[in-house]
């Protein structure tokens, strides 16, 4: 969150929605015109990857905030995989709603 901090110290305002023990975390960056609704889950071993409950939870969220298009952050905490470096990955998805998320995976 720390490139974040930058952005709400020149003049915006960073929201953070804790949801202790569910390996997820609301975040709402609001920039001048700008409102950005996020997502950030952890992927652990043994556990499904996050992404359908992610977009759900996602979904939910930007309704609320009546946005229409968001952000979700993966973060792969499972053994065994190389770098962050070399696993980041940034794709496009759709909620059930439509609305359209960068999902990012590291």
């Amino acid at each position: 969150m720390a490139f974040l901090h930058r952005v709400a110290n020149g003049g915006g305002v960073l929201e953070r929605e804790y949801a202790i023990g569910s390996d997820r975390m609301d975040l709402c960056l609001r920039y001048g015109e700008v409102t950005l609704g996020m997502e950030l889950k952890v992927w652990r071993e043994g556990r499904p990857d996050p992404l359908k409950a992610g977009l759900d939870q996602l979904d939910r969220y930007l309704a609320g905030l009546g946005l229409d298009k968001g952000w979700l952050v993966i973060f792969d905490q499972r053994p065994g995989l190389p770098p962050i470096a070399e696993r980041m990955t940034t794709e496009q998805a759709k909620t059930v709603s439509d609305r359209a998320i960068v999902v990012i995976r590291g």
